[in-house]
């Protein structure tokens, strides 16, 4: 509701109640769109797909060759770095690669989210199309990527003979929470790249700091008595929700929290930022 109050004659009363109507009116076609692309889902599924085949037209292996690098940079790394840490390759190989894989979903969703709507311009502008559908074809491609790396991390696991065991059961909220701040990712990185066009290098800067601090490369433990401060780190808590369970390890209750605090503040912070900016979208591509 506006703060303004009404004058003698009613003017600023008129004018609030215009702007909580205008407001209203936006909230209810945010949901419309969002509800018009879920009944689209056969077509982002389709548009995913094609973006991944044009992206390697004329290969032979095609998306495989992402499972062929993602293995051999386990293979390499895992070699390297369980000597550097001291670890025992067969403890530190399955968590590197459950790692990388995992990381590169999210490092290449936030940078391909940076140009949700910028690289739809030639669709946005010629046909009609609702706005949420290009930031869920974002995250269904990202998810066809992810499933053919997880290859990598089901072929670690059999050859060390590991298996996570029932624990694993808890992954599948967090692949939710997963799927659920993609979106948010999408709609609000989408939303703001296409206004400003300065923000994808950031995210990029952004995403290789939080590389070095996330616990991709090291285990938490290494941390000492300064692991509690990871707690602090939005990519790690998200990372380690997903993780843990499929590396047979339950979460700490401070994951979780923070997980959970930290997909509520993006969810919120996109759809208010989609219900203010959806109209806008197609003048600023």
């Amino acid at each position: 509701m506006s703060n303004v109050q009404p004058t003698e004659d009613g003017g600023n009363l008129v004018l609030a109640f215009d702007s909580d109507q205008s407001h209203a009116k936006r909230r209810r076609l945010a949901i419309a769109d969002v509800a018009e692309a879920a009944g689209l889902w056969r077509l982002c599924w389709t548009l995913a797909w094609l973006d991944i085949r044009l992206r390697y037209r004329g290969s032979i292996l095609g998306p495989l060759w992402l499972t062929l690098s993602t293995g051999l940079m386990v293979a390499a790394m895992g070699a390297i770095y369980s000597t550097i840490l001291h670890i025992p390759a067969h403890d530190y190989v399955p968590y590197l690669a459950l790692s990388l894989v995992l990381w590169n979903f999210l490092s290449v969703l936030v940078t391909d989210s940076c140009y949700a709507y910028t690289l739809a311009e030639g669709m946005i502008r010629t046909m009609r199309m609702p706005y949420s559908l290009y930031a869920a074809r974002i995250v269904v491609r990202n998810v066809l990527v992810l499933a053919h790396n997880i290859v990598v991390v089901i072929a670690v696991d059999l050859v060390l003979w590991r298996w996570p065991g029932p624990v694993a059961v808890l992954a599948l909220p967090a692949m939710v929470l997963w799927l659920a701040d993609a979106l948010a990712v999408a709609v609000l990185l989408g939303a703001l790249c296409a206004r400003f066009r300065d923000i994808p290098p950031i995210a990029t800067s952004v995403l290789q700091m939080a590389f070095m601090v996330s616990a991709v490369i090291f285990r938490p433990e290494l941390l000492g008595d300064q692991r509690w401060l990871l707690a602090f780190n939005p990519f790690f808590t998200v990372l380690d929700v997903l993780r843990a369970p499929l590396m047979g390890e339950v979460p700490g209750w401070d994951s979780y929290v923070s997980a959970v605090c930290f997909s509520t503040v993006l969810c919120l912070a996109a759809w208010a930022l989609f219900v203010r900016v959806r109209g806008r979208i197609a003048f600023w591509v």
